[in-house]
């Protein structure tokens, strides 16, 4: 299976929330509760900047089967190292080690992009998530208790994070 990334184009925005809003239902990845339009992602689409906050997609055999971001942590000026990441897997590529395939992707662009840590918030519920960010080396560095309600049900947010250089 031959994985291919690339940097993302406004071109590439319908099928990027098309990916996202397919991961709503499972109420594992986002917080959104209903689907989300290519124009409500346009402002957030246009915030990212190839040389230091990124958004790739990545393809198999042509067809783009998820997308990876880093996004600015909190917004101020001091944690300019720390981004946030976000992947998105098509539901018709799941189980196909493609999760890991992006953030080897990601941790190879961080010295180019200067970052030196990375956070990810994930839902508790999150098993596949958790595991895999946990397998990479990162750590629990924060549990928000019953912060979202999704169908009635209290769920919990994890910050994960890890430092790659001192």
């Amino acid at each position: 299976m031959t994985i291919k990334f690339r940097l993302a184009t406004r071109a590439d925005l319908p099928r990027i929330v098309a990916i996202y809003n397919e991961s709503i239902p499972s109420r594992l990845a986002t917080a959104d509760l209903t689907p989300v339009s290519v124009a409500d992602r346009q402002a957030w689409f246009a915030a990212f900047d190839p040389t230091s906050r990124p958004i790739w997609v990545f393809t198999q055999d042509s067809v783009i089967a998820g997308w990876v971001s880093l996004e600015s942590f909190y917004g101020r000026p001091a944690y300019y190292q720390t981004a946030e990441i976000s992947i998105y897997i098509a539901n018709d590529f799941h189980h196909q080690g493609l999760g890991q395939r992006a953030l080897d992707f990601v941790f190879g662009q961080l010295d180019t992009l200067g970052i030196k840590t990375v956070v990810a918030y994930i839902f508790h519920h999150n098993q596949p998530s958790q595991g895999l960010f946990h397998k990479n080396g990162f750590t629990t560095w924060g549990h928000l208790p019953d912060v979202a309600v999704m169908d009635g049900q209290l769920r919990s947010l994890d910050i994960l994070g890890r430092r790659f250089h001192a």
